[in-house]
């Protein structure tokens, strides 16, 4: 739907520059300092989205799970941050210039995602 592996990674870099440098990802930054640390987690949301989206389950195949709310259990998630972390995709996705269709498509399994990560009120 993007272009393959290339086009993802490219993705991914493009949402977590935005992370480290925009004043909007400040809290997503935030939650992945607590955390496991900012080392892992641009090739480790590569791997996930990969299978995510029908590629190859890079994620699965080293974790041996992709269960999202696995992965995020020990992080508070709420409604600011759920919104910070749409806030930068859309960003992200807006530099990268998709389609209009594709954006929103992207937008929608991302929006269902973060939003049943949500674990605070």
């Amino acid at each position: 739907m993007i272009g393959g592996e290339a086009a993802l990674a490219r993705l991914v870099e493009t949402f977590y520059d935005i992370i480290e440098t925009d004043p909007e990802g400040a809290s997503i930054h935030a939650l992945h300092l607590k955390g496991f640390g900012l080392a892992h987690v641009r090739q480790a949301q590569f791997e996930f989205l990969s299978g995510f989206f029908g590629g190859p389950h890079y994620y699965l195949e080293r974790m041996g799970h992709a269960n999202l709310r696995t992965m995020h259990a020990h992080i508070e998630i709420g409604p600011a941050e759920v919104e910070a972390w749409l806030t930068c995709m859309r960003k992200a996705i807006a530099q990268l210039d998709y389609d209009a269709d594709v954006a929103a498509t992207l937008m929608r399994h991302f929006t269902r995602s973060a939003q049943a990560l949500r674990n605070t009120p």
